[in-house]
């Protein structure tokens, strides 16, 4: 079971189906990253592309805060299915897509204000860094954009480029990677 900590639907606890193979992130840690993305970014104006997207607890707590539209990734088509019916019955405006997640990276097309990913945390730490190498070789974070990928505080990405920093919570971390800014002079 999960629960929107924020927003119109704060409180609303979303209980997924048992069989789908997803680890949730925690409400104290869902909390930290929203103060994080609140203190830089205006939600109601956000476009964000959640990967690895499980039961979609992520993305409802980007809708329930205003963030519209939002693209919801995962391998698993019980995952898409759920976030599609919780989607209708809560009308957020999220689209879920079943597809392989570096394979929609590098096909995507469009920029995101927010890309959060969520990857399983015994994925290769090679796969890790591929999801940032792809969002920017793809050109798929807006300019003032963030990249956040979730995993164990055992995974170290402070050596991918364009990273800026990591937020520990308990077991999990939060790496936080964006474009530098442009410093043209006239």
């Amino acid at each position: 079971m999960t629960r929107i900590i924020s927003g119109k639907y704060k409180g609303r606890r979303i209980t997924a189906p048992k069989k789908l193979p997803v680890r949730p992130t925690t409400d104290m840690a869902k909390e930290a990253l929203f103060n994080i993305i609140r203190s830089r970014f205006h939600m109601g104006s956000l476009e964000v592309l959640d990967l690895f997207a499980g039961t979609g607890n992520i993305s409802y707590e980007f809708a329930s805060r205003g963030a519209k539209p939002i693209t919801a990734i995962d391998a698993n088509y019980g995952c898409v299915r759920f976030i599609q019916e919780t989607s209708e019955q809560f009308e957020f405006e999220i689209r879920a897509i079943k597809s392989d997640v570096f394979s929609y990276l590098e096909k995507a097309k469009g920029t995101f204000d927010i890309i959060f990913a969520d990857p399983p945390y015994d994925m290769p730490q090679e796969d890790f860094k591929k999801i940032a190498t792809l969002v920017f070789a793809n050109n798929l974070l807006d300019p003032e954009g963030l990249l956040i990928i979730e995993h164990s505080k055992h995974t170290n990405l402070d050596d991918c480029q364009y990273f800026t920093a990591t937020r520990h919570y308990g077991g999990n971390a939060f790496s936080f990677f964006e474009l530098p800014e442009n410093d043209e002079e006239e």
